[in-house]
């Protein structure tokens, strides 16, 4: 499993680091062991946590309480869990291997 972004029983912890105020929203590829993902809005006021959190759960078709920051509320690097996620989208299927069965 890549360390970008890994299992932890049901969930997947992701490994970020965010750009904000991108011209839109979109994955952008590795930036040394995190994912990049270029976002829209501003880093003022938590709109950029909460635009990661919404853009997330979109993504990977759950609800927005289904994704939490772990770590990194004021920072770009972050990790971010999300909960049983529903699929995997082709943005981040080279990143996430499929979930090896567990004993």
């Amino acid at each position: 499993m890549s360390s970008v972004a890994k299992y932890l029983g049901a969930d997947l912890l992701l490994a970020l680091y965010i750009q904000p105020k991108a011209s839109r929203d979109q994955v952008m590829g590795l930036h040394g062991a995190e994912i990049k993902l270029a976002i829209t809005a501003p880093p003022v006021d938590g709109k950029a946590n909460a635009h990661v959190r919404k853009l997330l759960a979109k993504l990977f078709q759950v609800s927005q309480s289904q994704v939490s920051l772990h770590k990194g509320e004021l920072s770009r690097h972050k990790q971010v869990l999300i909960k049983a996620p529903f699929v995997i989208p082709a943005e981040f299927s080279e990143f996430v291997q499929k979930k090896e069965s567990e004993s």
